[in-house]
């Protein structure tokens, strides 16, 4: 029996970071963190060393762990009434509030520690992505750019990153911030069609809700189309060499695969898989970036 209760409690302290790890959906760390790189590879065209890599990479692991968690407390009643999400952890009880509160403040904790490792402005700059993931979640209770809220929120992490490098923000820092803002939220405003008709009957705001399926994927087709110039735009002002612009072609090719295969299967049938798909575009665009400053 005491085995038995040891192998259980074992199982338990397993299970637990699982969970938080379910919870933040670690696995969409590919849509900021490959971009938080680009910003510190771009920021002067070098490797920016091992010490500045690190740093940014536990800024990047609490400021992401921070959102998502702030988000599932801010929506855990919408999520209970949507049979998409009531089975998430806490509207399920899986976790409890408190347990998601300590875990919010152990992240935010991890990005101020990361935060005075970096270049001196951060020190005093890192409340701005903390009020905007509180801001976030509240948007799509009243504006259909809520996509473009948290689009902007996560286009805060090639920017920081140029930042957390150089200690200022030049044009092409600004650049990377809005193209990854319209990027992600030309997907999300995809991701929205799923929530359509919960969305309509909870007074909820979205581009689905607003204008529509088609109109929804219009809008999505044209942001990624924008987000992509934004991206050349920065190549061009940079002066970056073939591996970049070969990288942002298939980037390019990337996307307009994925709404081509929308358009031809319809949403219902492709799924999830179309952010699958923006995943991989964020680890390519990373890579090339990285390939194009170690190579170029």
């Amino acid at each position: 029996m005491l085995v038995s209760a040891a192998g259980g409690a074992a199982r338990g302290a397993t299970a637990r970071p699982r969970l938080f790890a379910r919870l933040v959906k670690i696995e969409h760390s590919v849509y900021a963190l490959p971009f938080a790189y680009a910003g510190a590879f771009l920021a002067e065209l070098r490797f920016p060393g091992w010490w500045d890599v690190l740093w940014i990479t536990v800024a990047m692991v609490g400021a992401r762990s921070s959102a998502m968690a702030l988000n599932r407390l801010i929506d855990a009643g919408i999520d209970a009434r949507n049979p998409r999400t009531a089975g998430r952890e806490l509207p399920a009880g899986i976790l409890g509030r408190k347990d998601v509160w300590l875990f919010t403040g152990v992240s935010v904790t991890l990005l101020v520690i990361a935060a005075f490792q970096l270049s001196p402005p951060c020190r005093y700059l890192w409340p701005i992505p903390l009020l905007a993931f509180v801001a976030y979640p509240y948007t799509k209770r009243f504006t259909a750019l809520c996509h473009y809220a948290l689009g902007l929120t996560l286009g805060l992490a090639p920017a920081a990153a140029w930042l957390a490098i150089t200690g200022s923000v030049s044009i092409e820092a600004v650049l990377l911030f809005a193209a990854v803002g319209l990027w992600v939220g030309g997907f999300d405003v995809i991701y929205g069609i799923f929530d359509l008709d919960f969305d309509r009957r909870e007074g909820l705001h979205s581009v689905a809700v607003l204008w529509g399926r088609r109109g929804a994927l219009l809008v999505a087709a044209l942001s990624h189309l924008v987000a992509v110039c934004l991206l050349a735009a920065v190549g061009v002002l940079l002066g970056l060499t073939l591996v970049y612009w070969a990288g942002l072609a298939a980037v390019a090719a990337l996307l307009v695969w994925s709404h081509l295969d929308i358009a031809r299967r319809g949403l219902d049938a492709v799924g999830m898989s179309f952010m699958s798909v923006n995943g991989v575009v964020g680890l390519l665009y990373g890579a090339v970036v990285v390939a194009e400053i170690l190579l170029g």
